[in-house]
């Protein structure tokens, strides 16, 4: 039993390491093909437009974080609106009995 735990701990302590290595290979792999894509007609363009896009959409998704807190204001805008509408027609009503 103790071989089994051995090899069940080992093979666990050495899965982060080849996802490591798959990772880095996979990232090389992706610089050179950049590399070869900015050497082609129209490659740095398209490159070029990529990164573009992808700040837009880091402006994008922040942008759409900020709508949760808006709409948190917007309920609490909402509760002490209906709240002040209560209390005029109260005083309202109030009036009109005098």
């Amino acid at each position: 039993m103790t071989s089994r735990m051995a090899e069940t701990t080992t093979k666990t302590e050495s899965t982060p390491a080849a996802e490591k290595d798959f990772m880095t290979r996979l990232a090389d792999a992706g610089e050179e093909a950049l590399q070869k894509l900015t050497e082609l007609p129209g490659g740095q363009k398209a490159v070029t437009a990529f990164n573009d896009l992808r700040n837009r959409v880091d402006e994008l998704g922040k942008k759409v974080r900020g709508i949760d807190a808006l709409e948190a204001r917007v309920t609490k805008l909402e509760k002490d609106l209906a709240g002040l509408k209560k209390s005029s027609r109260k005083s309202s009503s109030e009036s009109a009995g005098d």
